[in-house]
């Protein structure tokens, strides 16, 4: 059974860091894109950021692009987000997943689903 589950959440005041692991089981995915997801209450789920197998490409929202990193380990299976800067509109139910393509240009998209999920770690910025 794959199971994808995350780890680092907390309370955090404004300007303050926190960084995200989420750990695979089941298959490993060292050659597949991963992907972190937020989904801030009475909102939609949205993008933060994705990582290709290899870890040369790299996308990100807008929203956080300058203060969070993506990065992965495949030999442990793993992907992490690593959040500087908080502020309290980052405050969301983080997801991690698995799915989506670069392309060559290293836009990502994921049009056709993701295709698995974690359950969720929830980080809360406070001002």
């Amino acid at each position: 059974q794959v199971q994808l589950v995350e780890s680092g959440g907390g309370l955090v005041q404004a300007g303050g860091s926190l960084r995200l692991s989420c750990a695979a089981s089941g298959r490993t995915f060292s050659s597949y894109v991963k992907a972190w997801f937020r989904q801030a209450p009475g909102k939609e789920r949205e993008f933060v950021a994705a990582i290709s197998w290899s870890g040369e490409k790299r996308s990100y929202a807008g929203s956080v692009k300058g203060r969070f990193t993506i990065s992965r380990d495949n030999a442990k299976n793993t992907v992490d987000l690593q959040m500087n800067s908080l502020k309290p509109e980052d405050t969301a139910h983080y997801y991690c997943a698995v799915g989506g393509l670069f392309d060559s240009r290293g836009g990502y998209s994921y049009t056709d689903g993701m295709d698995y999920w974690g359950k969720g770690t929830l980080v809360t910025v406070s001002s």
